[in-house]
């Protein structure tokens, strides 16, 4: 399924019209069902959707386990999934975020401390950052996609964008999962901003280096810095912001 369309558009100029054609990004429903009862919706690009369930729902700990084959994915009009488990697992007080996508659970968050003694370049994250933002066709195509990867010291080992930036984080890391990767020694980038939403998420997998060229928020500095995280912002060129634990970034 693509992840764009084509729509003929009215394009201002400094003095003139122009008819043209633009590419719109797709946003997709996609309805998730748990044994066949209604868990959840929400809006997503219909590209690396086992990814996102499996990254979703392991790293919010609302199913422990997913086994790949037991998800079934249907594409339409809407999205459906539904995740054959053993016992039907229904959370009280999720929390649907109000950006696009975004899903948390209203509990107390579980945080993975980074413990490894991963040491980084800082020539070596700049470059992969560089790599990581060439490969963001659709954002170059649209303007209207999150990007998010995972490098270990050397190169990009996944790269997913969506329409919601805790979308594109999970498919990687639901990669990773389905993969049976191991997240030490691993950087996770991301093109937007620094959210606790996200550093939780890294955190959860206890990953050393989180890299955006945005700004974390202050809740964000404050989880990274309690679980051993490296937040580096503003990674732009030879400029970078660290927040956190400097001592993996060597300069």
């Amino acid at each position: 399924m693509k992840p764009y369309t084509v729509r003929k558009i009215l394009k201002k100029h400094e003095t003139w019209f122009e008819e043209r054609e633009d590419y719109i990004a797709v946003e997709k429903r996609l309805k998730v069902s748990v044994n066949g009862k209604d868990f959840i919706t929400l809006h997503c690009t219909p590209l690396m959707i086992k990814e996102l369930i499996i990254g979703l729902f392991v790293t919010e700990g609302i199913i422990p386990e997913i086994h790949p084959e037991n998800i079934k994915i249907e594409y339409g009009e809407d999205v459906s999934v539904d995740i054959s488990v053993l016992e039907s697992i229904l959370p009280e007080g999720l929390i649907t975020s109000r950006c696009i996508g975004g899903v948390t659970l209203g509990k107390e968050k579980y945080f993975e401390k980074a413990k490894d003694d991963f040491f980084l370049e800082a020539e070596t994250l700049k470059k992969i950052f560089e790599d990581f933002q060439k490969k963001s066709g659709l954002f170059r195509l649209t303007g209207c996609f999150h990007g998010a990867a995972v490098s270990d010291e050397e190169k990009i080992l996944v790269f997913a964008e969506d329409i919601g930036r805790h979308n594109a984080v999970d498919k990687v890391i639901g990669y990773f999962l389905l993969e049976n990767i191991t997240f030490k020694r691993k950087v996770m980038l991301v093109s937007c901003r620094l959210s606790s939403e996200i550093v939780s998420k890294c955190s959860r997998w206890g990953i050393p280096i989180l890299a955006s060229r945005a700004a974390p928020t202050d809740l964000a500095v404050e989880i990274a810095e309690t679980t051993g995280i490296t937040l580096i912002g503003f990674v732009r060129g030879d400029s970078m912001n660290v927040y956190t634990h400097p001592q993996r970034l060597l300069f």
